[in-house]
């Protein structure tokens, strides 16, 4: 921190450098100029605070009267004095002695001053090196302590304490494992405070985007000493249960003061582990004796369906997802991280990127291939479970959590889940995606739907910042959801008419209606996204005007709804159009096509463009494209629903040139395409240049390729591009333009429905970073990396032989759905064909003990164990010795002995 030590160049001074070398818990270490304790204590401590701090023993408590009788000084002087070192965190002060007479106590600096400092934001903002302060002093005591320390945690630092729901049901608990006692022991005194973790690393450009304030729960006397102090507010017994469930339902792990023994706390915190301080004391050194309570999570392996919310909340990434299906190799043994009770320990074995690394979702071995192929990564098997018990509506639940679109998908999706399934390595896959149609017909009735609670890591409501997001399709409304979801109410700018993108605007009635498009951004409208059509930004409005109206934060969904049409002779004539432009008219209003009617293109666009001409009237109506029957892009059920509608397909030519006769086209050539990849399957094709084929049509239709529309916000913002495209980080989607962040089609080119909405929420994501000031990008950011299961070394013993569920198929007016949804019963066959290939596995060794998992799971397949019940063992920090030195005696004995055998 040499940027610190440059402001206090000069004489040192003598009375911070005596008062922090008796505050200092670092064994043996001679405080000097350039230690966190000398310039961090030298930011707010005066010396005359210091030589009045000088008089006093650490953790000893000392009355107004003793203070006058050591320093000879009058009770007015002192009171003034005392109360400022208390307001800048160098004193605390409590009650507890007979005569109930206010006593101040000199803190060690952690838990104590360091972090008290921090609690000010004036004063991290005019003083940042508090910052710097406070972390140092979190580390530097325990860098050789932490491998020595017993469960219970010798009276240093914090103790985690567990859901109280997680141990109820538990026979044998300790009082003092259960947040109730406490808040009875202290019952009517309490006091929410700003957390100085969550400051602090913001301050240092770590933060995570939670609102700080009020997190930490002071009790007792504590309590009087927060609100005295302008640290904090009284809270009531409800404000505190109402605190500690919204931690829980963020994730954040509650832990207790371990520094006064079993029958004192003074703080209970909610900790968010890629801010926490305290829980980086067990986390960084790969020592989870320093923190754990007196349980540890397993999983019931046979009730767990691989939805990986456990996994996601983790804080010590003691859960990753893996398999419960036997292997050629017979079942799978997972592996357990080393512990330093028997093992010797050094900066080797740290680790130093613990809030990334505890964010690895899955064991190497693999998991679930429904939910690894997903882009979106849903919990397939989860919602298939749930659906086969008839739980629709919570299956909707856990679909919503990755996909606001469901019933959107349930009819559009390419389904890769399905191309995935093991069920497929038996007979036929899962029909994943008529399950979650059915599913979301809930989503299309107003009495049913749902609406989701929003999680908002803020104590005091929704975020006020302004987000612009420009787009309304896929990846916009998806991004919209997600933020409104985290408490934001971002506004959504539109160009077209109504809202839906390519949805409503690209994909034909007859496989997506419109009713439904509407029913699911309704759902987002009652969520307070604000949805404002016919406003092109870059047109109608610019960035730089919305940053002048407050927003803070953009981000560009756009996609490429601008066909493209081949560059050859004659393309200008009359019926010559683009597959998106004709998909977008048949929206707006009926459109006639008479003739025979060509579209040239062999994805399911082309399909689609098809399709919607031979409801415009269009007969014959030819799909010619490069690819042969097996190489084209289009699914297989299209081609089939094509062909049985009367689209003519032929494979295997390219278009040479169209002709026209009197400004209409009459006709298009096509040449031979021999090959259309080459061995590295590139796209690279090769032609008979002599063998042509003509077809006299009245219409060209072409699907050859989309592209982004929005060349006037590149120029006017200077965005980088990437060929036609817009550049942007591939993990975070900020683009060269700080404040604005991109997604889907346009950054990505035309790719699927289900790849737009997965960049959508981890765009969101990177929005409600960097609107929070100092939050980083990327730490402790989930991966969402998944490895899927060897299907090839799975043995397959018990399954249910039912046969795929097929959807039927009615007769109906042209631009109408012919699909209808799955039955219930057909849903009950389907789903209990499901091989249930995933679980969770919990490492015992990395497990804290929190409980944050057993609130997430909706199988009740993850549960507490009280199985480390010394972790209990609370003692005075003026007893750690007494407790560590017993303790490394066994572990040097078990080391011994382990390099001995």
């Amino acid at each position: 921190m040499a940027e610190y030590r440059k402001e206090l160049e000069g004489q040192p001074r003598e009375k911070i450098l005596k008062l922090a070398q008796k505050i200092t818990d670092r064994i043996g270490h001679k405080v000097t100029v350039e230690d966190p304790e000398y310039w961090g204590l030298a930011a707010v401590v005066t010396d005359e605070m210091a030589e009045i701090a000088l008089h006093m023993k650490v953790r000893k408590p000392m009355r107004l009267s003793d203070f006058v009788r050591v320093t000879k000084k009058e009770e007015a002087y002192l009171e003034k004095i005392l109360y400022e070192m208390s307001y800048v965190g160098l004193l605390e002060y409590n009650w507890e002695n007979e005569d109930h007479e206010k006593q101040w106590v000199l803190p060690p600096f952690v838990p104590g001053s360091a972090e008290f400092v921090n609690m000010h934001p004036e004063v991290i903002e005019e003083h940042p090196e508090v910052a710097h302060f406070f972390d140092q002093m979190t580390r530097l005591p325990l860098d050789k302590v932490t491998a020595k320390v017993p469960l219970g945690g010798a009276g240093i630092g914090m103790h985690v304490i567990p859901v109280e729901k997680a141990i109820h049901a538990i026979n044998e608990t300790k009082d003092i494992e259960h947040i109730s006692h406490w808040l009875k022991k202290y019952d009517g005194k309490y006091a929410a405070s700003p957390c100085s973790c969550r400051m602090s690393r913001a301050s240092m450009g770590e933060g995570c985007g939670d609102d700080p304030q009020d997190w930490c729960i002071g009790v007792g006397d504590m309590a009087d000493y927060l609100v005295e102090t302008k640290k904090g507010h009284y809270v009531t017994y409800e404000e505190v249960l109402e605190i500690l469930q919204r931690a829980e339902d963020n994730g954040f792990v509650h832990q207790i003061t371990n520094i006064d023994g079993e029958n004192k706390i003074f703080a209970i915190c909610n900790c968010n582990v890629n801010i926490c301080n305290a829980l980086r004391t067990s986390q960084l050194y790969n020592t989870p004796n320093m923190s754990r309570s007196a349980y540890v999570a397993k999983v019931t392996k046979q009730d767990c369906v691989a939805c990986g919310a456990c996994v996601e909340h983790c804080p010590a990434g003691a859960v990753k997802l893996g398999q419960k299906l036997c292997t050629t190799h017979g079942d799978i043994e997972y592996p357990k991280v080393e512990l330093p009770d028997t093992n010797r320990w050094g900066k080797e074995r740290w680790s130093p990127d613990y809030r990334d690394k505890n964010r690895i979702n899955c064991y190497d071995t693999g998991t679930a291939p429904c939910k690894t192929a997903c882009p979106a990564h849903i919990a397939v098997q989860g919602y298939l479970k749930l659906a086969s018990r008839g739980k629709y509506k919570e299956a909707l639940a856990l679909i919503k959590k990755e996909n606001p679109f469901p019933a959107v998908c349930g009819r559009i999706c390419n389904r890769r889940c399905e191309e995935a399934c093991t069920r497929g390595k038996i007979d036929q896959a899962i029909a994943i995606d008529e399950v979650k149609k059915f599913i979301a017909e809930c989503d299309l009735k107003d009495e049913y739907r749902y609406i989701p609670k929003k999680i908002i890591p803020s104590n005091r409501g929704e975020f006020s910042e302004k987000i612009a997001i420009i787009g309304a399709g896929l990846a916009g409304l998806s991004c919209a959801y997600y933020l409104a979801c985290r408490g934001y109410r971002p506004t959504v700018f539109e160009k077209n008419e109504k809202p839906g993108g390519m949805l409503r605007y690209g994909i034909p009635s007859f496989k997506l209606e419109k009713e439904v498009i509407d029913a699911e951004i309704d759902i987002m409208k009652a969520l307070g996204v604000d949805i404002r059509c016919s406003i092109e930004i870059g047109k109608d409005k610019t960035i730089e005007q919305l940053r002048n109206e407050g927003y803070k934060a953009f981000y560009l969904a756009t996609g490429a709804q601008k066909g493209r049409i081949l560059p050859l002779e004659n393309v200008q004539a009359k019926g010559v159009q683009s597959a998106v432009d004709l998909l977008g008219s048949v929206q707006k209003k009926p459109v006639s096509l008479q003739g025979a009617c060509v579209v040239v293109g062999g994805g399911n666009v082309a399909i689609d463009a098809s399709r919607t001409a031979l409801r415009c009237g269009a007969a014959p109506v030819y799909m010619v494209c490069l690819e042969q029957a097996e190489e084209m892009a289009a699914s297989s059920d299209e081609i089939r629903e094509a062909k049985e509608e009367g689209v003519r397909i032929i494979n295997g030519w390219g278009p040479v040139s169209l002709e026209e006769k009197e400004g209409t086209v009459a006709s298009i050539t096509f040449k031979q395409c021999v090959s259309v990849f080459d061995d590295s399957h590139r796209f690279a094709p090769v032609y008979n240049e002599e063998v042509l084929k003509t077809i006299d049509c009245q219409h060209v239709i072409f699907s050859v390729g989309q592209q982004s529309d929005i060349k006037a916000i590149i120029d006017q913002e200077k965005l980088s591009t990437r060929g036609p495209w817009i550049d942007a980080d591939a993990r975070t989607f900020q683009t060269s333009v700080s404040d604005i962040f991109t997604g889907g089609d346009c950054f990505t080119g035309p790719a699927f429905a289900i790849d737009a909405i997965a960049q959508g929420k981890q765009a969101a994501e990177s929005l409600h970073r960097y609107v929070k000031p100092h939050a980083s990008m990327t730490i402790g950011r989930n991966l969402r990396e998944y490895i899927m299961l060897n299907k090839d070394e799975v043995v397959f013993t018990d399954y249910d032989h039912t046969s795929r569920q097929q959807p039927v198929h009615k007769k109906t007016t042209p631009f109408k759905e012919s699909v209808l949804p799955f039955t219930e019963e057909q849903v009950k066959k389907e789903t209990a064909r499901c091989l249930g290939c995933g679980a969770s596995i919990v490492d015992t060794n990395k497990c804290i003990g929190c409980g944050i998992c057993t609130t997430k799971c909706e199988f009740d397949a993850i549960h507490l164990y009280r199985e480390l019940p010394e972790a209990s063992h609370m003692v005075k920090t003026e007893d750690k010795a007494k407790t560590i030195l017993p303790y490394m005696v066994k572990r040097a004995v078990k080391i011994a002995f382990k390099k001995k055998s």
